[in-house]
């Protein structure tokens, strides 16, 4: 279900209206969602959903209790907010309590396309239709999924903020396999407007990277020089970014954690050519302008040529530590540079292009080690040129050290990111020396 702002704030001004706690918050978030999955020539699966999630938080005495409903009417959320007045009265004191926000002033964030026409359904199959098309004329079998979802967030506390965010998203991901089903090759992108999504571009890219007669080759495990696109570097750089809580960081848990107490705000810890930052005006992959708890997101770098500018610090820790309340992002840039992608494979005499990766988990986070798998479409590298399809093989990689060492990077280009639920996320492809692949994954 999605509510416009009115909507929204009308809801919760009655909740807040009939609210007998000290304090109370109002939460709502809903949305509707469209996808199409095809395989081999023809759609398999469309879906349409549509949710709404409410949860009011009760403050009473240092304490908070909270309930989330999916029913709007007047009795279930009279019965909700009872509910949570009730559950706070029963909890601890939290000694890490602050109170709600007041009015804020937020940056707005260009995330809403108003043309509902791009995000219907039938504009999912022509998506889907172009990349099927394009499989048939190469010859190789295309699968997929084309997803677009009309979505809002709303924040309202008893101190007198509102906050109300509309997104819309619409995305492609495109997986094609030659007929020997030897190898395979993907491409994919998330926008928030329809019209920017180029799925011939898209379609293109796959099936071309699937289109190998080649004999796929293993790799022994060992360090390898690699050319990382796009999509590859957004993924890592997201695990990067979420474990930059300062918090952890202040109390020695973290990579970013100073010696003898303290984080390590203000050294260089990675290669001085590595900027990430967000910013919910830039037009290529804007952060929303409300964070958690109702904080404010502004532009701001996080890593800045290599020197840790800033860490994620909740409201209460920021409290705790007369310091500033820095809301996590989800999404987030990686500033790029002047190389082309094509400089870079010619630059390398044996090495790995990596179209993406999945499946990653954080194996240490102290020491940032990530462990993960490569994906639809890794190429052998050799004097410059792409020789042979390369296996998929498993990576264990600390990413200290994979930032550490860039060779180059290319022009930033908005892409598609898997990692932490997806979200817009903009990345160069990158060369590094030294990424160690562990073992190998010989599935296609």
């Amino acid at each position: 279900m999605f509510l416009t702002s009115d909507d929204a704030k009308a809801l919760s001004d009655k909740i807040l209206a009939r609210s007998n706690a000290d304090a109370c918050v109002v939460k709502i978030d809903g949305g509707e969602d469209h996808s199409l999955r095809f395989a081999r020539g023809g759609a398999t699966t469309n879906l349409a959903t549509s949710e709404i999630s409410l949860r009011i938080s009760s403050h009473i005495g240092g304490r908070i209790g909270s309930v989330t409903t999916t029913r709007l009417d007047d009795e279930a959320l009279e019965a909700a907010r009872a509910r949570s007045e009730e559950i706070a009265r029963m909890l601890p004191v939290d000694p890490e309590y602050v109170a709600p926000l007041g009015p804020q002033r937020y940056e707005t964030a260009a995330r809403y396309d108003d043309n509902a026409i791009s995000l219907r359904l039938d504009a999912l199959t022509a998506q889907a239709a172009q990349v099927i098309a394009e499989g048939a004329r190469v010859g190789v079998d295309t699968f997929g999924c084309a997803s677009s979802a009309r979505r809002f967030e709303a924040l309202a506390t008893s101190a007198g903020l509102f906050a109300y965010e509309p997104r819309s998203e619409i995305d492609l991901s495109a997986t094609a396999r030659n007929k020997a089903d030897t190898w395979s090759g993907w491409a994919g992108a998330h926008e928030f407007f329809g019209a920017r999504l180029d799925a011939a571009s898209i379609a293109r890219r796959a099936c071309a990277k699937a289109a190998q007669e080649a004999e796929p080759v293993d790799l022994e495990p060992g360090d390898y020089t690699v050319v990382l696109e796009p999509v590859a570097v957004a993924d890592i750089a997201f695990w990067l970014m979420s474990a930059m809580d300062a918090r952890a960081a202040d109390e020695g848990r973290s990579f970013y954690s100073r010696p003898g107490g303290g984080a390590l705000i203000g050294e260089k810890l990675f290669d001085e050519k590595l900027t990430i930052r967000i910013d919910p005006t830039d037009p290529l992959a804007p952060e929303g302008g409300v964070g958690w708890e109702g904080v404010p997101h502004r532009a701001r770098a996080f890593i800045d040529r290599g020197v840790v500018s800033t860490l994620y610090r909740s409201r209460a820790w920021a409290q705790k530590t007369d310091a500033e309340a820095v809301p996590f992002a989800r999404n987030f840039i990686v500033e790029g540079g002047d190389a082309a992608l094509d400089d870079m494979i010619r630059s390398v005499k044996r090495g790995v292009l990596v179209t993406r990766i999945w499946y990653e988990n954080m194996v240490e986070r102290k020491s940032l080690l990530l462990t993960g798998l490569t994906r639809d479409g890794n190429f052998l590298i050799e004097n410059g040129r792409i020789t042979a399809p390369v296996r998929n093989m498993r990576f264990n990689q600390r990413l200290g050290e994979l930032f550490g060492r860039i060779e180059a990077l290319g022009a930033t280009q908005r892409t598609w990111r898997a990692a932490g639920g997806g979200g817009a996320a903009a990345a160069p492809p990158m060369l590094a020396e030294k990424f160690h692949f562990s073992s190998k994954s010989s599935g296609v």
